[in-house]
């Protein structure tokens, strides 16, 4: 097979990764019988210091006249290079931008892979890492805030920016169906972060990727509360489901893999508490009525996050 493979080598380490890829593709070419031809293509500082923009019309057309694109890294230190001193439009990361509107590059696809040989380095618990994870995280790339309407002017004597987040439902549907596509290679399971409690754009997110669940045949979505509530009412609340477990950090023995291993019910409280924590006579509390402290792992999350992680992981063990 014969591939031509745009490459944007960039700036910073991006020549150098580039070349090292370079290598490993030239190797397989050679093992299974690929050609690979290869197309240098100016984005980022590089294409500004030749040609005065982060991305030239020439440029996008020699990406989509090739089968693939491979990218090193853009940009420099904000703080001292002069491609910074420029207007924003004319910055390297613009370069990015309209890179990833022109070939239509909505869905940006990491995998998180735990290596035996990394487990040492990784900040989760052993009892949370198990056997090691292998994750594909999923970001949406051509809608929300870095292509929304943008500007900074004096109102009322101060200086204000505005930056724009808006999302089409089309937008959504279509990573979410991306989602779900890789999701039914893999275990068939997709986690949507979003903040619909508080953003017009997220309650729209859910909906649509609720529809689009239903639609897959993966409607397990959980319940979350619409209210904030005192601690008691908590503990009161609880009683009425079949578990409830309360992250704390001073907790080092029991994980969610071993609270999940022995439950049997359909419904379990998650308790999540302000930044500073809970207090110690609150645990003695919610041990008292059967609510069982667990570890996160060595990181202290922060509130907005530990529902969420939470959730993930017991969706994750208890299918």
């Amino acid at each position: 097979m014969e591939c031509k493979i745009g490459v944007i080598s960039g700036d910073g380490i991006g020549p150098e990764i580039v070349a090292e890829a370079k290598k490993v593709l030239d190797k397989i070419g050679t093992k299974y019988g690929h050609s690979f031809l290869y197309e240098a293509i100016l984005m980022g500082g590089c294409s500004i210091d030749a040609t005065g923009v982060p991305l030239t019309d020439e440029a996008i057309a020699a990406a989509k006249a090739s089968d693939a694109v491979l990218m090193g890294s853009i940009g420099g230190n904000t703080a001292t290079s002069p491609w910074y001193k420029l207007a924003p439009e004319l910055r390297p990361e613009a370069g990015l931008l309209k890179l990833r509107k022109s070939l239509n590059l909505f869905a940006n696809l990491r995998p998180a892979y735990l290596y035996e040989e990394l487990k040492e380095a990784c900040p989760l618990r052993d009892d949370i890492i198990g056997d090691g994870f292998d994750m594909m995280i999923m970001r949406e790339l051509t809608g929300g805030l870095y292509f929304g309407a943008r500007k900074t002017e004096e109102v009322d004597g101060v200086m204000t920016a505005t930056d724009t987040l808006t999302y089409s439902e089309t937008e959504i549907r279509r990573i979410a169906k991306r989602g779900f596509d890789i999701a039914m290679k893999r275990r068939k399971k997709v986690t949507s972060v979003d903040k619909a409690n508080v953003l017009d754009s997220s309650r729209l997110w859910r909906k649509v990727v609720e529809a689009a669940a239903k639609q897959s045949g993966r409607g397990k979505i959980p319940e979350i509360g619409g209210q904030v509530l005192k601690f008691k009412d908590a503990v009161a609340e609880a009683k009425r489901l079949d578990g409830a477990i309360i992250p704390y950090e001073r907790e080092e023995k029991m994980g969610l893999r071993e609270f999940v291993k022995d439950f049997e019910g359909e419904s379990i409280g998650v308790f999540i508490g302000p930044e500073g924590g809970f207090a110690e006579e609150e645990i003695a509390l919610a041990k008292e009525n059967g609510i069982t402290p667990i570890t996160l792992g060595k990181r202290i999350l922060r509130t907005e996050t530990a529902g969420m992680t939470t959730t993930a992981i017991l969706l994750y063990e208890l299918d």
